[in-house]
C-alpha cells in the first residue's frame, strides 16, 4: 500500500493555514466535480481523492494524527526503507498503545470507512471498532461542498439551486445558521451519498455574534450622551430608534430584546441585540460652544 500525501494532493505546504487549505480544496473541488466532468472516471477519482485529503487536513485532530504518520514515514524513507516495506499496522498499534483511554468521544477518526481509500481505512479506520459505530459512520459518510451566503440570508433563511447528478435541486438553508453550519442534502452526492453544504457567511463583520445574541456599537455625539436624545441603531431588520437618557455613561450597553438571530429549530424565537455606546468628540467648536463648555466645567458636581 502506498503512502498518500494529502498536502501534495491539495497542492499546499505542510505549514499551510486552515484558510489556505480550504481555498485550495474549493478550487480543486470545483475543477474536478463530477457534475462538471460527466462520464470522466479520472475526474471522479480525483474528486474523491481531493475530498479525502480535505476530510483529514480540515480537522485539527485528524491533521495532527496524520502529521505523526507523515513524520514516521519520512524517517523510515530517510533511513533507506522502501515504500512497500513500511509497517502500517505496527505504526497504528504503537499509536493506540501510547494513547490508551483516548475514548470514543475524542476519537479523531470517527467517520472513517465508507467511500475512503484503502490507505485511509487501513491507517485511520481501525480506530473505530464496534459494528454500531461502523453503521453510524456509514450513515454520516458524505461529500462536503461550501456555500457562501450573506448575513441577511443567514438571518432570514435562503434557497440555493444545486446541479448534482444530472438534476437540479432547490435546497433550503434555514434561518439562524452560522459559518461552519452543515446543511444535509440526502442522496445528492456522487454515488448516492449525502451532500453536506458547509455554510460560510461572507459579511459577518456587520454584527458580532455569540450564539443567537448579536452585538453592535452606536457612535453618539458627546452632547447626546450628556443631554439625552434619540439615535438610530442598525439591526438585522433595518434601523430602529433608540432613546438615550440624559447622563448616559460611555460604553453603556443597551439590550434590544428579540432583535438577535433566529434559533435554528424555531425561527420565531430570536436572541437579543446588545448595543454598546461610543462617544464622538467634536474636533472643532465655535467660540460660543467653548465658552459654554468652560462655564459648565467650573460647576462642581
Amino acid at each position: 500500500m502506498d503512502y498518500k500525501d494529502y498536502y501534495k494532493i491539495l497542492g499546499v505546504e505542510r505549514k499551510s493555514s486552515a484558510d489556505e487549505i480550504r481555498t485550495a480544496y474549493r478550487k480543486l473541488a470545483m475543477q474536478f466535480h463530477p457534475d462538471k466532468n460527466p462520464g470522466d472516471k479520472k475526474a471522479e477519482d480525483k474528486f474523491k481523492e481531493i475530498n479525502e485529503a480535505y476530510q483529514v487536513l480540515s480537522d485539527d485532530k485528524k491533521r495532527a494524527r496524520y502529521d505523526q504518520l507523515g513524520s514516521a514515514y519520512s524517517d523510515f524513507r530517510t533511513k533507506g526503507g522502501r515504500p512497500g516495506d513500511f509497517q502500517w499496522d505496527d505504526w497504528f498499534q504503537q499509536q493506540q498503545g501510547s494513547q490508551r483511554g483516548y475514548g470514543n468521544a475524542g476519537d479523531p477518526f470517527a467517520g472513517a470507512g465508507g467511500n475512503f481509500s484503502d490507505f485511509f481505512r487501513s491507517i485511520f479506520g481501525e480506530a473505530v471498532r464496534s459494528s454500531a459505530r461502523n453503521q453510524a459512520m456509514q450513515q454520516q459518510q458524505g461529500y462536503q461542498q461550501e456555500v457562501d451566503i450573506s448575513f441577511q440570508e443567514a438571518y432570514e433563511g435562503t434557497m440555493r439551486q444545486l446541479q448534482t447528478n444530472g438534476r437540479k435541486l432547490q435546497v433550503r438553508i434555514p434561518a439562524g445558521v452560522k459559518t461552519g453550519s452543515k446543511v444535509r442534502v440526502a442522496g445528492a452526492g456522487p454515488e448516492g451519498l449525502d451532500l453536506y453544504l458547509i455554510v460560510n457567511i461572507t459579511d459577518e463583520s456587520l454584527f458580532e455574534r455569540d450564539g443567537q445574541d448579536l452585538y453592535t456599537t452606536s457612535t453618539l455625539s458627546v452632547f447626546t450622551i450628556i443631554l439625552g436624545g434619540d439615535t438610530e441603531v442598525e439591526t438585522p431588520t433595518g434601523k430602529v430608534k433608540l432613546s438615550i437618557p440624559p447622563g448616559t455613561q460611555v460604553d453603556q450597553v443597551f439590550r434590544l430584546a428579540g432583535r438577535g438571530m433566529p434559533h435554528l429549530k424555531n425561527a420565531n424565537t430570536k436572541g437579543d441585540l446588545f448595543v454598546k455606546l461610543k462617544v464622538q468628540i467634536p474636533k472643532y467648536l465655535s467660540s460660543k460652544q467653548i465658552e459654554l463648555i468652560e462655564e459648565a466645567s467650573r460647576i462642581k458636581f
